[in-house]
C-alpha cells in the first residue's frame, strides 16, 4: 500500500509518519513539494504519487492571523482539501482529513456531536469548514477527524508556550471561561492508527462517502487556565526550574484577540465509542506523557 501523508512535520503528521509505515510505503513530500495553498498543482502531484490511501492533517493554523489572510487560509483548508478529495473520488483512494472544534460556535455546555450545526466564529474556523463541506461533497471515501486543543512536546503549541513563560515571568493571565479537551497530536496517532490497522483492509467499513465525520479528543474537560496550572505543576514535579508563582485566571475579553474562540470546544466521543470501540485516555494522562518529554529535554 502506498500511502501519501501531508503536513508531516506539523504536529499530528509528526506523531504519524514513523507509524503508517506499519501499513505501507509512505510518501511525505514537504510543503514546497505538496502545498495546498496551490490546489492546482496537487491533481499532477498525486498522478506521480498514486497513492493507495491519502492522510491529510496539513493546515493552515494561525488562528488570529488568518483574519487578515482569509483568502490564504480558505486556499489551504479548503481549497487544497477539495482538490485532494476530488482526486481521490475520482479514482476510488480513500482519505483521512482532519477537522477543528472551531467549526462550532461553542454557546452552552453540552459537548458537540458529529451532527451538531456548525457556526464559525472566525476565518480559521470557516476555513476549516469549507474543507469538511468540499470533502463531503467530493464523493470520496472518507473519515473527517475532529479535534481539538492539539499540542505535544515538540513544536509550536499552548504546552510549549507555558514552560517557555513559566521559565521567564513570575505572573501568567490565562482565560478560564474556554472550555475544551486538551488532546496530544500523540493521542490522536494512536486513534487513527487503531482504526487503519483494523480497517484499512477493509475500506468499506471504515470510509464513507456521506459524512464520516467522527470526534477524536481526549477525555474529560479542562479550561486553557486549568490546562496551564497542570502543565507548571507537572513541569516542577519533574525537576523543570521555573519563575512563575502566580497564574490569574481572567476572562476573555480580559484578553482580546484577532479571531473569537469558541467558549465550548466540548466534542462528544460516543461515536468513537459506540461505532469503533476505542477510548480515548483522560487529557491529564495524555499531558503527563508529554512532561515525561518536554521535562527530560528541558532538563538536559
Amino acid at each position: 500500500m502506498r500511502i501519501l501523508l501531508t503536513g508531516s512535520t506539523g504536529q499530528v503528521g509528526s506523531a504519524l509518519l514513523p507509524r503508517l509505515g506499519e501499513l505501507g510505503t509512505v510518501a511525505a513530500p514537504l510543503t514546497a513539494e505538496f502545498d495546498l495553498s496551490r490546489p492546482d498543482t496537487l491533481g499532477p502531484k498525486l498522478d506521480e504519487l498514486q497513492p493507495d490511501l491519502i492522510v491529510n492533517p496539513a493546515a493552515y493554523t494561525a488562528v488570529d492571523r488568518a483574519e487578515n489572510e482569509r483568502e490564504l487560509s480558505f486556499r489551504v483548508n479548503a481549497g487544497g482539501p477539495e482538490a485532494i478529495a476530488n482526486w481521490a473520488s475520482a479514482r476510488g483512494v480513500p482519505m483521512v482529513h482532519f477537522s477543528s472544534d472551531y467549526v462550532f460556535a461553542g454557546s452552552g455546555d453540552r459537548a458537540h456531536t458529529e451532527a451538531d450545526a456548525t457556526g464559525p466564529l472566525s476565518a480559521y474556523g470557516a476555513s476549516k469548514l469549507a474543507g469538511d463541506v468540499a470533502v463531503r461533497s467530493s464523493g470520496a471515501r472518507h473519515l473527517i477527524v475532529r479535534t481539538s486543543w492539539v499540542y505535544s512536546a515538540c513544536g509550536s503549541n499552548f504546552l510549549r508556550t507555558i514552560a517557555r513563560l513559566a521559565g521567564e515571568r513570575r505572573e501568567l493571565r490565562i482565560v478560564a471561561d474556554q472550555v475544551g479537551a486538551p488532546t496530544s497530536a500523540r493521542s490522536i496517532a494512536d486513534v487513527v492508527m487503531t482504526i487503519l490497522r483494523e480497517r484499512v483492509t477493509n475500506p468499506a467499513r471504515l470510509f464513507s462517502t456521506d459524512g464520516g465525520v467522527v470526534n477524536v479528543v481526549c477525555s474529560g474537560e479542562a479550561s486553557w487556565h486549568e490546562f496551564a496550572v497542570v502543565i507548571v505543576e507537572g513541569l516542577r514535579s519533574r525537576g523543570v526550574s521555573l519563575c512563575v508563582d502566580t497564574i490569574l485566571p481572567i476572562k476573555t475579553s480580559d484578553f482580546p484577540t484577532s479571531a473569537v474562540r469558541p467558549a465550548n470546544s466540548r466534542l462528544d466521543l460516543g461515536r468513537l465509542r459506540d461505532d469503533f470501540g476505542i477510548a480515548t485516555p483522560h487529557w491529564r494522562d495524555a499531558l503527563s506523557v508529554e512532561l515525561d518529554e518536554l521535562g527530560t529535554a528541558t532538563a538536559k
